[in-house]
């Protein structure tokens, strides 16, 4: 008799381990995805302004922010009613009171006179060497060697795309006021991973890391991603215990059975 209720006790305990790890499992699996609901939008770029960095039809996931939270070298979707009625995403080169200059000696975009490296722009065919911010093939894009200085008004964006010679960006409208800068307030979020295809979290744009005010850290996605893969993990594990504990008792009982035959 004791035996019996030492078995039926572990089974209970079993069973409710079972179900709290279940309803944990729950909770991280369907709160990761709200928070990420809540967080993140998703959008899709339709050029390829922003290749190698987006590809054109890929999806990526945008953290919501405000203008106030943007820094350099963040990629942002805004939608400014001078550019396009549409959303657009590029990449921010200046903030207000920065002077950005193309191009130095090597090529190189300077933000207040501090060089920046950028290994992910596009390179033209047959290029080996650093890509300063070029033009852009079409008729209304500026010509592939183009140098330009531009002041940042105070509240407002300078913004390049990755693939200097297709972008349609701020050096398009460098001849109308504010010298191609866009207010801060049009930023609608900040693109932190491609989805598809998958390509991951965007690296840190590290160029910029010396400037005052640093870099962006990463938003929240991974640990969203975190939670909702712990949050299966449980769920399949508490799900397969009752399976397993059948299993486990039927083998036992033949055990005994063929011991007590013999």
């Amino acid at each position: 008799m004791s035996g019996t209720g030492r078995t039926d006790g572990h089974g209970r305990l079993g069973s409710v381990l079972s179900g709290l790890t279940v309803a944990v499992g729950c909770v991280l699996f369907l709160g990761g995805f709200a928070w990420a609901a809540l967080v993140y939008r998703p959008y899709t770029v339709p050029t390829d302004s922003m290749s190698p960095t987006v590809a054109a039809g890929s999806k990526v996931l945008a953290q919501r922010i405000s203008g106030d939270e943007v820094r350099r070298g963040d990629v942002v979707v805004f939608t400014d009613k001078v550019w396009s009625d549409s959303p657009m995403v590029k990449r921010v080169i200046g903030t207000g009171g920065d002077t950005v200059v193309c191009c130095d000696a090597k090529g190189r975009l300077t933000v207040n006179d501090v060089p920046i490296e950028e290994p992910y722009l596009q390179k033209p065919a047959g290029s080996s060497g650093d890509l300063g911010a070029s033009g852009e093939s079409g008729g209304s894009a500026p010509a592939a060697s183009s140098e330009f200085s531009a002041e940042v008004p105070e509240g407002e964006l300078f913004l390049l795309g990755d693939n200097r010679l297709t972008s349609l960006d701020s050096r398009v409208h460098m001849a109308e006021e504010g010298q191609g800068a866009v207010p801060r307030d049009t930023v609608q979020a900040r693109v932190d991973a491609v989805a598809w295809p998958s390509r991951g979290m965007l690296d840190p744009a590290d160029g910029f890391a010396a400037l005052p005010g640093g870099i962006s850290s990463r938003g929240p996605l991974l640990l969203q991603l975190s939670a909702v893969g712990l949050g299966v993990i449980l769920i399949l594990g508490g799900c397969a215990y009752g399976p397993v504990a059948a299993w486990t008792r039927r083998r036992g009982k033949s055990a005994k059975a063929v011991a007590g035959a013999r």
